[in-house]
């Protein structure tokens, strides 16, 4: 045998042990979206994410140009659709965010950053096998306008302003539950208390 096919040989009986020792600690522990994914869960998660974009997308750079009109327009698209599980503030600290696994990333930190806006896009677009993480639109111009919108506001995260987020706020889906709970307040403010 030659002295590249040992190690290759080498390599995959140690990739195939390491993954045996991991799949007794899962089976031993169980599946929980509460846990944390471990240290190789998050190698192996951005891996397969970096690769499932190809090449071409990964480099194309965002062909909108930047101006406080888009970001209104992405900021009221965000809080509609994505604050949800994102946050106004795209950290990932809502309880559906915070209670997924993988959880909803902090878009302001260098994970997100980091990225191309290619994968960016593509993210968006496309969705994340295997997370929360849906694909959204349709292979329309305008949703794909929309999408690079977004990959503008994810830039702009860092640099949320508090007038930005209370307009956000203001835009946010509200259910039915809060529609009566904001009913009854007002009942109750105008002194016609709501009977029981």
């Amino acid at each position: 045998m030659s002295l590249r096919r040992h190690k290759v040989l080498i390599l995959v009986l140690g990739a195939l042990l390491l993954a045996a020792v991991y799949g007794v600690l899962v089976v031993r522990k169980g599946f929980s979206a509460r846990d944390e994914p471990s240290g190789f869960e998050t190698l192996i998660a951005r891996q397969a994410r970096h690769l499932a974009v190809p090449r071409s997308m990964r480099e194309m750079k965002n062909p909108l140009p930047l101006t406080p009109e888009l970001l209104t327009e992405a900021r009221a698209h965000f809080a509609d659709h994505c604050a949800l599980c994102h946050g106004n503030d795209g950290r990932g600290q809502t309880e559906i965010g915070r209670n997924l696994y993988p959880k909803s990333p902090d878009m302001t930190l260098a994970g997100t950053q980091g990225l191309s806006d290619g994968e960016l896009f593509s993210i968006i677009k496309n969705g994340i096998r295997l997370t929360g993480m849906p694909a959204w639109g349709a292979k329309t111009p305008q949703d794909d306008r929309a999408s690079w919108e977004l990959v503008h506001l994810i830039r702009h995260f860092p640099t949320m302003t508090e007038e930005e987020m209370e307009e956000m706020r203001a835009l946010n889906p509200v259910s039915p539950g809060e529609l009566k709970e904001q009913a009854e307040e007002e009942e109750f403010l105008n002194g016609n208390e709501h009977k029981h």
